[in-house]
């Protein structure tokens, strides 16, 4: 392979030989952009649209448009584009990731693909890592879209929904990587379509794009509400259903349900203190009943399920073992759980997921910038579908990397580096210590305290302050001790008098298991051209040394007979520790690999109830649909009733009669013994032609655009329903799961193929429970459907592995009556969601 590429260049190199025309095209448009005035200059943008309406492609105005960008930050920031730049900005433009070395002004870079993508007027949206530096840029690069008449929103944690969907609407949004997932998240949960801030997912840039899709590649994104009502209302429907007599409820074994009779519907009124059981306004008070009832008088303990420490485990109706991890689907489990008296999981509900990975890649075109990613490069193009271009610099590198230093103990190697900090500070000359954790920096900084040197801490918690202290950390007699990512994208400038001492110091105090993070400690010295040095210290009792076979570094270390502070240089050990390295980041990538897997499962899923969703949001007509629903349900009704045993038959047409008396029928319409006459596809004619009628009769009751309405609401509540539940299914099918890998069957597989069954479940669910809404609505004009609330977000993590963005909701400040309602809709709250309060 080394040979190959001293004969042809490396891919990078033979990548930016068929970009070179490209740049020097763009280089020929100089001198002409120079003579325009700042009008003519503004005037290309409204020029290059047209151009774009009459049938070129973007590809085909990049040069001049890149030449226009360029001739505008010169004028607004004083800033012009150097040739390398022009090189990662095509990179950028075609959908590829540019690996650009720090201080090579990849900020700089961005706004040429960013200005170019954004004329085609579908957005762009460019991610960074924190709010701080989406709102820099933003506003420091803004200056230049604003110049040539593009408009720029910047999306911060603390918008509303009205502020959001400004800045989406705007030609060019920057904002964090959490606010573009969780906005996609909550624009797939809203009832009306004004609600949604995001348009299309057209093009973006993704800055530190190593950070966000790989380091953050195993956290989803997931919109939590809270659950502690649901999980009491199991409890009090279990208490209610046990006080029932057999009379109030009847069992259908056919279909595995059991329903509540007449006296059963007046207790429930009763007890739930309700006019009208069948009103869609109790749809929460139905559901919890309905399980509760199936969960008492048709789940047989031992036999469908076991309850074994506390926790109710699903029997294998095939096998007879426990299913690990499975739940069963649309709160059933919850009703066993209350019935059994055992504590009833899930005080928090998982409204929405996904995660970055499956985010991402829904952008039409996707590129990323970042200093460090061809350590990564077979992820990027496996996961992405993203090659890594690495860029040339500037200048040549002038830094020097120096061999690592190695310790025998952790004590020591502190003590060389506080030592090797006062000798630097001495001659005033910068340093910049990296620590893995913030422990260790505390622990230097302690140490330099005792020696009376003056330094500064940051551990990337405060972006805004920590940027402005790490943009100083150049200048003379500076020490600062930062945590691997604290002041990430902030360049570090050196001071007047510091090349000659020779430039930025960098410490690293010990190696991380990704040498990418390595490789962004030592870019932080020796921009565009400056002198530097970088050099690691180590010690055998460092995470990466102890867990990665260090014995046999040990033991020659022993047999060298080296004393507790002296110092090894070797190249043995320094190929050891890559080798480490090499093997954790691999270790790593089939961690997130295996997240991608299981959430692929979940994507296909989430893609058609979303596309569906977005289709009745749209508001397209769904009455074709429904009536293809109820069709189904009566035809599905009468297959599974009627078996054609004789002796049965009676019994099979009474309860095909209540099954249907519970979803549509009116109590007593159809006579069994008419009924029976008939062959079960007359069955099927007659009580689908009925179905219709009734349909129709509630339809008349309506205005046609309010009863097209309606339907589209009640379908919207169910289909969220049953949705957020079949998430929480599939994450214990998920926790499960991989137990199975001791039968010899394969997870994943065993993922996809019992997720499919329960979506198809979810399915059929929706289809029922929509029916069954709508033959039970009522026409009160004085009163609206309630919307779903949607979560309002504050994030914190839990779990290990695959910790959790997780998003809780706020409790809400109260709202008057003719407030702006909350969710965005523009109404005044009385006539928007406070229309059931």
């Amino acid at each position: 392979m080394k040979l190959l590429e001293k004969v042809f260049g490396t891919y990078s190199e033979r990548q930016i030989k068929k970009i070179i025309p490209i740049v020097e095209k763009i280089e020929s448009y100089d001198e002409e952009m120079q003579k325009l005035t700042d009008e003519q200059l503004k005037g290309k943008t409204v020029e290059f649209k047209d151009r774009l309406d009459k049938g070129e492609t973007l590809d085909d105005i990049l040069p001049e448009a890149f030449a226009v960008v360029r001739e505008a930050a010169w004028r607004v920031l004083n800033m012009k584009h150097f040739r390398v730049q022009l090189i990662g900005g095509v990179v950028l433009h075609q959908g590829r990731i540019a690996e650009m070395r720090t201080g090579e002004g990849k900020t700089l870079v961005g706004t040429l693909p960013t200005y170019l993508n954004a004329l085609s007027g579908k957005g762009v949206h460019v991610v960074t890592v924190n709010d701080y530096l989406a709102k820099r840029d933003s506003e420091w690069m803004g200056q230049i879209y604003r110049f040539l008449g593009l408009s720029v929103g910047c999306i911060l944690h603390d918008l509303d929904s009205k502020q959001r969907k400004e800045a989406y609407g705007s030609d060019i949004t920057y904002g964090t990587n959490n606010e573009f997932g969780f906005d996609y998240l909550r624009d797939n949960m809203v009832i009306f379509k004004e609600e949604r801030v995001q348009r299309e997912l057209n093009y973006a840039i993704v800055d530190e794009v190593d950070s966000i899709l790989i380091d953050e590649a195993r956290t989803p994104l997931i919109i939590s509400g809270e659950g502690e009502k649901s999980t009491e209302f199991y409890k009090v429907a279990d208490y209610f259903v046990k006080s029932l007599t057999e009379e109030d409820y009847e069992i259908d074994e056919k279909t595995n349900s059991v329903i509540l009779t007449d006296s059963g519907v007046e207790k429930a009124e009763k007890f739930f203190h309700i006019d009208n059981y069948a009103d869609p306004e109790n749809m929460q008070i139905q559901h919890h009943v309905v399980q509760a009832l199936k969960a008492n008088y048709s789940m047989k303990r031992d036999k469908d399920y076991m309850v074994k420490d506390g926790q109710v485990m699903i029997v294998d109706e095939f096998t007879g073992r426990l299913m690990e991890g499975r739940r069963y689907s649309d709160g059933l489990h919850q009703a066993i759980e209350a019935k059994e008296g055992v504590k009833v999981e899930k005080e928090s509900k998982t409204l929405a997921t996904i995660t970055f990975q499956n985010y991402f890649r829904m952008y039409a075109k996707l590129a990323g910038m970042t200093g460090t990613a061809l350590t990564e490069e077979n992820e990027f193009r496996e996961i992405y579908g993203l090659d890594v271009i690495a860029i040339p610099t500037n200048k040549p590198i002038a830094r020097e990397d120096c061999p690592d230093v190695i310790y025998k103990t952790e004590k020591a190697k502190f003590r060389a580096i506080v030592d090797e900090i006062v000798e630097t500070y001495s001659k005033k000359q910068p340093v910049l210590v990296g620590t893995v954790s913030i422990e260790k920096s505390e622990l230097l900084s302690e140490m330099l305290k005792r020696r009376g040197i003056p330094h500064q801490v940051l551990n990337a918690k405060y972006h805004e302050k920590e940027a402005e202290i790490v943009s100083h950390a150049g200048e003379k007699g500076m020490v600062t001790i930062a945590t691997n990512m604290a002041g990430r994208g902030t360049d570090i400038k050196l001071g007047e008098g510091v090349r000659e001492l020779g430039g930025l110091k960098v410490i690293g105090t010990e190696r991380h298991e990704s040498r990418r993070i390595d490789n962004q400690l030592r870019g932080r010295s020796g921009r565009q051209g400056d002198p530097g040095l970088s050099r690691f210290y180590i010690s055998l009792e460092d995470d990466l040394m102890r867990i990665f076979g260090s014995e046999r570094l040990s033991a020659v270390v022993e047999k060298l007979g080296i004393g507790e502070d002296d110092a090894i240089e070797s190249k043995m050990v320094s190929s050891a520790i890559e080798s480490a390295q090499k093997k954790v980041e691999g270790n790593n990538f089939d961690i997130r690999k295996n997240v991608l897997q299981y959430d692929d499962v979940m994507n296909k899923q989430r893609e058609i109830i979303y596309k569906q969703r977005a289709e009745v949001l749209e508001g397209e007509d769904i009455k074709d649909e429904i009536l293809s629903m109820i069709k189904e349900i009566v035809y599905y009704a009468v297959d599974s009733h009627i078996t054609g045993v004789e002796e049965e038959y009676d019994e099979e047409i009474k309860k095909l009669i209540d099954y249907l008396e519970d979803i549509y029928l009116p109590k007593g319409m159809i006579k069994p013994d008419e009924l029976a006459k008939k062959s079960a596809d007359e069955m099927k004619e007659e009580l689908y032609e009925l179905a219709l009628k009734l349909y129709e009769q509630k339809e008349s009751e309506f205005e046609e655009e309010q009863f097209r309405e309606a339907e589209r609401v009640i379908l919207l509540r169910v289909v969220d329903t049953k949705w957020m539940d079949h998430i929480d299914n599939m994450e214990h099918l998920r926790q499960g799961i991989g137990l199975r890998a001791y039968r010899q069957q394969d997870p994943v597989q065993a993922y996809q193929f019992e997720g499919s069954e329960m979506f198809d479940e979810m399915i059929w669910n929706i289809k029922v429970e929509t029916v069954k809404y709508l033959f039970h609505i009522q026409n009160r004009s004085d009163k609206a459907p309630e919307r779903q609330r949607v979560a309002k977000v504050t994030g914190t993590s839990h779990g290990n592995d695959d910790t959790v963005k997780k998003q809780p909701i706020k409790k809400e400040k109260k709202i008057g009556r003719n407030d702006p309602c909350p969710c965005g809709s523009g109404r005044k709250y009385k006539n928007c969601c406070g229309r059931m309060k």
